[in-house]
């Protein structure tokens, strides 16, 4: 099998967007607007370093999608079967007096995080890493676990080799 090589360019962030505070969109625009390379039609895909378990057939859904004509931009997502309740004791997806069975419920869809694609046209114009028509690219539930926190990183671990034994 040939290898290819992929060149891979470390971006710099500005201080000001290296603070806590600091929005992934403001990076985003930060870095499009440094890059004298990259053409309004250009396909721009955000990737979050924490969502470790995107895999490149992800990300091939990711882009497949976004170049259907109807398609303006993509995120990840989750199927989710639970119950929403309100604090206010209201249920939010469901009839609560005509309950379904957790396997003939359509559920909803949650993001994951992983990834998001849109055109960097639409990124400069909406400001925002989604617009227009939007595509959900549905993953494995276990991908929405994020490395944020270290138990992050117990709980990743153990997927992972269960993951390997298959």
């Amino acid at each position: 099998m040939a290898m290819s090589m992929i060149n891979v360019e470390v971006y710099r962030r500005s201080t000001d967007n290296a603070q806590d505070h600091s929005s992934t969109e403001s990076v985003m625009l930060e870095f499009i607007e440094a890059d004298d390379k990259l053409d309004g039609d250009d396909t721009f895909i955000l990737l979050q370093a924490t969502s470790v378990f995107t895999t490149a057939d992800d990300i091939i859904r990711g882009l497949d999608a976004i170049d259907d004509e109807d398609t303006d931009s993509v995120l990840s997502c989750i199927e989710s079967k639970q119950f929403f309740w309100s604090h206010e004791g209201k249920s939010l997806n469901y009839d609560y007096v005509q309950r379904p069975r957790r396997q003939d419920f359509n559920g909803q869809l949650i993001e994951n995080g992983a990834f998001y694609i849109n055109k960097v046209q639409s990124i400069l114009d909406d400001k925002n890493r989604l617009s227009g028509n939007i595509k959900p690219i549905i993953m494995p539930s276990y991908t929405s676990i994020e490395l944020d926190e270290p138990d992050d990183w117990i709980i990743a671990e153990s997927i992972m080799q269960k993951l390997n034994k298959k």
